[in-house]
């Protein structure tokens, strides 16, 4: 590849590299995991940037790319033994004027977007990135009307794992 292309996919993947870390903390537990799924969407990304076209914004081609990623392999480690979340059995010590209201309650939304299937995870995550359902659509390769109904129906799901 000519270093003019490789300077402009580094520039990009460093611009929008957070879209790929929020993907692998919604596909992994730990950070070693989270580590290796990063790494494995970066060789993606790199090994399809020459067919990018650019008739998408590169943002959600990236997403596209990344969530077939980590759903490619999180099929893949259902077959695999389970392991506890590091963060779950970490003793921590908490100032006694810090509230964490904020925090537990993004770990039980994070703990139920985990029960849910694969393309049900992507499609909350985009929707929690304030993309609309057309970038939503686009991204996951579905119609907009399909996005908006999975969406309703996911959402039920998450008022019933959240709200026994």
């Amino acid at each position: 590849m000519n270093k003019e292309l490789e300077h402009r996919f580094v520039t990009e993947l460093e611009d929008n590299q957070n879209i790929v870390h929020k993907v692998c903390s919604l596909y992994t537990n730990d950070k070693d995991s989270h580590n290796d799924l990063f790494q494995e969407i970066t060789i993606q990304l790199w090994k399809a940037y020459p067919k990018f076209r650019g008739d998408a914004k590169f943002s959600t081609w990236m997403y596209r790319v990344a969530l077939n990623t980590a759903i490619t392999l999180y099929r893949k480690s259902k077959k695999s033994v389970k392991t506890q979340d590091f963060d779950s059995v970490l003793y921590k010590i908490k100032a006694t004027d810090y509230d964490d209201t904020e925090e537990r309650q993004l770990k039980l939304m994070y703990d139920a977007v985990k029960q849910l299937g694969d393309i049900d995870k992507a499609l909350v995550f985009l929707y929690l990135e304030d993309k609309d359902y057309s970038e939503i659509a686009e991204t996951l390769g579905i119609s907009e009307v399909n996005a908006r109904v999975k969406m309703s129906r996911v959402k039920n799901k998450l008022r019933t794992i959240l709200n026994p």
